[in-house]
């Protein structure tokens, strides 16, 4: 019985190769299956038969271009982006992405908070490791940016002077605040 069914998969694999080798060769090449002649920094068809069901036209991976490349090194913030689109073209974060200072430079990694998704079911969710209440904005900011690089410009004098309301440096810089808190976190 071993030998019957050895020998059934045995016809059935030969079968399959001959099926095989008559569509790949009744398919019009373009280029050549081993990289030879196939355009510069085109991908080759890579070798081995071409296999197309019969209703669906062939997938061309190499068709049309590539997005332009960012001008300059950037900070890798996709995995905040997943959830928080709207960063993606706000202010301060295009400008600290561009010297390559991302969300987890100042909210640090955040596992916790992008791994749970509670929030979309009604959940709370947790919060990123760091946040920023308004008190606290302007002590980090001047951690970088400290009060003798920036205090002698002429829109930072009065930011300042001991007699200033109180103004916060994403009241200038950037909408980087949450719009709408949808949640408490847990």
């Amino acid at each position: 019985m071993r030998y019957a069914l050895l020998f059934v998969a045995s016809a059935l694999a030969a079968a399959l190769m001959v099926a095989c080798q008559r569509q790949e060769t009744s398919l019009p090449h373009h280029g050549s299956q081993t990289g030879e002649g196939a355009p510069a920094g085109k991908p080759s068809g890579g070798g081995g038969p071409v296999l197309l069901l019969e209703d669906e036209p062939p997938l061309l991976l190499d068709d049309g271009e590539a997005p332009p490349a960012p001008k300059g090194p950037v900070a890798d913030n996709s995995r905040c982006h997943v959830c928080h689109l709207d960063y993606q073209k706000e202010e301060l974060a295009l400008v600290h992405a561009r010297a390559e200072i991302g969300c987890a430079d100042c909210h640090g990694q955040s596992d916790a908070h992008i791994a749970d998704e509670s929030w979309a079911s009604g959940g709370n969710g947790t919060a990123p490791q760091t946040m920023f209440p308004k008190p606290k904005i302007n002590p980090f900011c001047l951690g970088c940016h400290p009060q003798d690089k920036i205090g002698n410009k002429d829109k930072h004098k009065k930011f300042f002077a001991s007699t200033a309301e109180e103004k916060h440096c994403t009241d200038c810089h950037g909408d980087h605040r949450l719009a709408e808190r949808k949640c408490k976190w847990k």
